[in-house]
């Protein structure tokens, strides 16, 4: 369907009526396993010679449609969904990295995953070496033989600061490695990373891409552009032991990266999604560009109302014409700087937990994408287990409130802030 526009994609990407039934909603297919047509079929199967469906763990109808749509939507070769949006970070780097390997990461990332790059991942023996986004070149010193890959979010959670994906992309394909993308703030309808240079796209699909904060999900795609046969990564380019020798770079080409993440890893690992959860992601997905607009429309409106307002000591949104990223906001993402963003209060940390304390409309919750107004003081939950140091490099210093605007009427959203902070 590549000649479709974007809300064509959305609503039709991977999806056919059932050949069985007629139904034209993707089912759920809420099943284990799969029968095989005889001992052949099974062995071929097995063997990786055709593709088809085993065991809902590695692949199943339901969950194949989000995958495709995904991946159409991103402009990649193929998709893989599993559990959440760390099971997908956890997968590409078991598909990437070795014991004693790194990641250049950049420190402006979300919380759970600064904890889970710096003190999960170390269980394996994979470590991190933490740079700036706002300066491409400190990702460029930090690279060494062991670096497997370049890892940074297209939008920063919390602080919405924009990636120059072009300059990371051209460091990393110097060094011979894939930049790696959380793409879960812009989602494809404000950035497709691909287009700028990254391999490898992840989303947390439990934020916009479902947008209701009604299942838990994560999504992979691969972008089919980067050549593996280096050598320095051997899950896919060396023979495999698990399928009888068989070079997955050698054998699926621009797909090898997603084949080898699903057969190795989502087999091995088992973060599967379960198809309850895909079929609710996939009819998210259906209205992404229309509440991804509303989302940064209302977004922009409460960044401009807030920083006019004399209890507010600043407000970080690439939206805005003064802001740093404002420049990367208009080539990444001219049709809005997302849903997402901070401000700083003058009463600091105190002031934060009262605010969060005292609104109504607004939600306080531990998500993001949802079509309801979201808030949350990071420095006192999903960023407490950091230093003081860590959260503010981290965009999430004491004084900061992360916000996550939904798609209600914009009055009433700041009429709701504005009580609250009254």
């Amino acid at each position: 369907m590549a000649d479709y526009g974007f809300n064509t994609l959305a609503v039709h990407a991977g999806a056919q009526p059932d050949p069985a039934t007629g139904a034209r909603a993707t089912p759920i297919y809420q099943t284990t396993a799969f029968v095989f047509e005889d001992a052949d079929h099974a062995a071929a199967l097995f063997n990786l010679q055709i593709f088809g469906n085993i065991y809902s763990r590695i692949m199943n109808p339901t969950n194949a449609v989000l995958e495709e749509r995904v991946a159409a939507l991103e402009n990649g070769r193929a998709g893989l969904s599993c559990a959440s949006g760390h099971a997908a970070q956890l997968l590409v780097m078991h598909t990437l990295m070795a014991p004693g390997a790194n990641i250049v990461a950049a420190r402006q990332l979300y919380g759970g995953s600064v904890n889970q790059f710096s003190q999960g991942f170390a269980k394996f023996d994979w470590h991190v070496k933490w740079a700036d986004t706002t300066d491409p070149d400190s990702f460029k010193g930090l690279i060494d033989e062991n670096t497997k890959c370049l890892y940074a979010e297209s939008i920063a959670n919390p602080g919405g600061l924009i990636t120059d994906i072009e300059a990371l992309a051209k460091i990393a394909h110097d060094a011979g490695v894939p930049l790696v993308i959380d793409n879960t703030l812009a989602t494809p309808y404000l950035i497709k990373p691909i287009d700028y240079g990254a391999d490898i796209v992840i989303h947390s699909a439990t934020k916009f891409l479902g947008g209701h904060g009604n299942s838990m999900a994560g999504v992979i795609v691969d972008g089919g552009k980067f050549d593996w046969g280096s050598g320095k990564f051997p899950s896919i380019s060396e023979p495999n032991p698990s399928y009888h020798g068989m070079k997955m770079w050698e054998t699926f080409g621009d797909m090898a990266f997603a084949i080898t993440t699903r057969v190795l890893g989502l087999r091995d690992l088992g973060p599967s999604l379960s198809p309850m959860n895909a079929f609710l992601v996939l009819t998210g997905i259906e209205t992404l560009p229309l509440r991804v607009q509303r989302h940064s429309d209302n977004a922009l409106a409460v960044a401009k109302w807030l920083k006019a307002n004399d209890k507010v000591d600043w407000v970080n949104y690439a939206g805005l014409p003064e802001n740093p990223s404002y420049a990367l906001h208009r080539k990444y993402c001219p049709k809005g700087a997302g849903s997402v963003f901070t401000f700083g209060l003058k009463g600091g940390y105190e002031a934060g937990i009262k605010l969060v304390n005292s609104v109504k409309l607004f939600s306080h919750l531990a998500n993001i994408g949802d079509t309801r107004s979201l808030i949350i003081h990071p420095a006192s939950t999903t960023h407490r287990q950091l230093s003081d140091e860590d959260r503010a490099k981290a965009g999430a210093g004491n004084d900061v409130v992360r916000l996550s605007i939904g798609i209600e009427d914009t009055a009433d959203i700041i009429a709701d802030l504005e009580q609250a902070l009254a």
